[in-house]
């Protein structure tokens, strides 16, 4: 009775619920999960509220939880001022389900607050044995006698028939090599350059999306578009995979009865067929070897993802088997933050240098116009006297209309200078993006002061940060490595923790170094893999 009172009665009431670290995360594999919550005051202008006791209820439904009942787990009260790491201590939980959860306090006087507001979190596939996909790739496989990479990056889709709008369906992707996931030729969510990395010798994290808005009765396709990246990369190699992108993906698909319809899983049933972008580079360490993409406009398949498409001359996807352990991505996806434009300037030599105002690691999107079949060249750079830094560089190549826009997908550069090589006239300040990516991580604390060198040091230290953490983990520099060396992960532990709320960041990355205790990848010259694995 007094959990219905206001919170007014209590000096405190938790808010910004967290599960995992995540607010409202989805597919954990998590079987009891740490829940948490932070303390807002009734009135901020006193002093002394604590917590005293909490109560959490658990259920299956949010109609359930919103009646103050836990189907799944009632607490009880319990003694403590414990806020975080609160391990969940209930019934077993089920794979791909939503489950919903809230809490009350107590305060320094035993008096109960209101309940928080509702919150949380979903559930991916808890053992490997309920995985019935298979892994599938393309043919065509990456030959490092070759040099730079020559192969496009696949495209996969798979058709299918519902006789009815679903209620819910979840697709858990996996893949070597970055993804998109289409349905009925809508991107599903909006995460870049995922999956998190990790040591793909041992492990491969799944993403889940919510595909039950796009899916329709009748015809239905879902696409997948794999990106070379992490999957040619050396240290990586395996003689159970291939140097290709290869994924595995399954969905349940469920009716308003919450029955299950069907299920979409890949296998060989599924079509392939090269898309315009390629990597530029072979992802290995040094000058050049992450390059950039090439988009080739001539090879543009614009319905390639929706059921309009006649895709009987694509190809059988093949199936690999990899031994890979398949495990829910426990950290924030990448997020783009933009950075605009600060000019452009015409060179003596008809090229042109865009200025975006910052060092950044990330992604640009650039209009432009050319003669038809002509490149247009991109061309990175971390110092103004010189036209590209650490062999960074993309490529465009024009169609028949001669013009298009150029936007990164699987790689990204390094720079604040960009000279563009190829075009018939100027680019717009207007026809040029730029978003800096990271791992969207939230910030847990601010610094300012009134000596404005201290602000500039203190907004340095974490822009640097920030353009490093791409993907779950710290690298030494995004131009040139890429590694998550052991000795950066240490000397920016406190930059880390100290300003970010980095709970799932470190949570995930531990997994990663337990995963090669003893082979040292993460560390030294990861470049030699007999020196890699000793």
């Amino acid at each position: 009775m007094c959990l219905s009172a206001g919170y007014s009665q209590s000096s405190i009431v938790p808010v910004d619920l967290t599960c995992e670290y995540r607010t409202d995360p989805v597919g954990l594999d998590v079987p009891r999960p740490r829940l948490g919550w932070v303390l807002k005051a009734a009135d901020d202008t006193r002093h002394g509220q604590r917590q005293s006791a909490y109560r959490i209820f658990v259920s299956h439904s949010r109609a359930s939880v919103d009646k103050n009942t836990g189907d799944m787990w009632d607490s009880d009260w319990i003694a403590s001022d414990e806020m975080q790491q609160i391990e969940y201590k209930g019934k077993p939980l089920q794979s791909d389900r939503t489950y919903f959860w809230k809490v009350a306090v107590k305060d320094e006087k035993g008096v109960a607050s209101l309940f928080s507001k509702t919150a949380q979190w979903s559930t991916g596939l808890f053992t490997q044995e309920e995985w019935t996909a298979r892994w599938i790739g393309a043919s065509e496989v990456y030959d490092p006698a070759q040099g730079d990479n020559k192969m496009y990056d696949p495209w996969f889709r798979k058709s299918f028939n519902l006789k009815k709008k679903p209620a819910r369906s979840t697709l858990f992707v996996a893949s070597v090599g970055y993804h998109e996931v289409y349905v009925n030729g809508r991107k599903i969510d909006h995460p870049v350059l995922e999956p998190a990395v990790t040591d793909h010798t041992k492990r491969a994290r799944y993403l889940a999306y919510d595909i039950a808005p796009a899916l329709q009765p009748g015809k239905n396709v879902i696409g997948l578009w794999l990106g070379m990246s992490w999957s040619i990369y050396a240290p990586y190699v395996t003689s159970d995979k291939p140097r290709t992108p290869i994924v595995v993906a399954q969905a349940d698909i469920y009716n308003t009865n919450g029955e299950r319809m069907m299920r979409i899983a890949t296998d060989e049933s599924w079509k392939t067929h090269p898309s315009p972008n390629k990597l530029n580079g072979n992802w290995g360490f040094g000058v050049g070897g992450y390059g950039g993409e090439i988009w080739d406009a001539n090879k543009e398949i614009k319905n390639w993802n929706t059921i309009s498409l006649d895709d009987r001359d694509w190809k059988k996807a093949i199936v690999y088997h990899p031994r890979l352990t398949l495990s829910a991505q426990q950290v924030e996806t990448n997020r783009l933050y933009e950075v605009p434009p600060a000019g452009v300037e015409k060179r003596s030599d008809g090229s042109y240098k865009v200025d975006m105002g910052v060092n950044f690691a990330g992604w640009v999107q650039i209009a432009v116009k050319g003669n038809p079949g002509d490149t247009v060249r991109f061309l990175f750079s971390e110092r103004e006297q010189e036209e590209m830094t650490f062999g960074l560089q993309s490529a465009y190549v024009l169609d028949q209309s001669g013009k298009g826009v150029f936007r990164n997908r699987f790689n990204y550069g390094s720079g604040r200078w960009i000279t563009i090589r190829g075009v018939s006239s100027a680019p717009a300040l207007n026809d040029i993006e730029g978003w800096m990516i990271r791992t969207a991580f939230d910030d847990a604390a601010t610094f300012e002061c009134s000596d404005p060198l201290q602000n500039w040091i203190y907004s340095t230290v974490k822009w640097t940060f920030e353009n490093l953490s791409l993907g779950g983990y710290v690298v030494d520099c995004p131009q040139r490595e890429r590694f998550g060396y052991g000795g950066d992960a240490h000397a920016t532990s406190e930059t880390g923790m100290f300003n970010y709320k980095m709970g799932a960041f470190y949570t995930k990355w531990l997994e990663d170094w337990r995963d090669v205790q003893g082979t040292e990848p993460m560390t030294g010259n990861m470049n030699d893999t007999a020196w890699a694995r000793k």
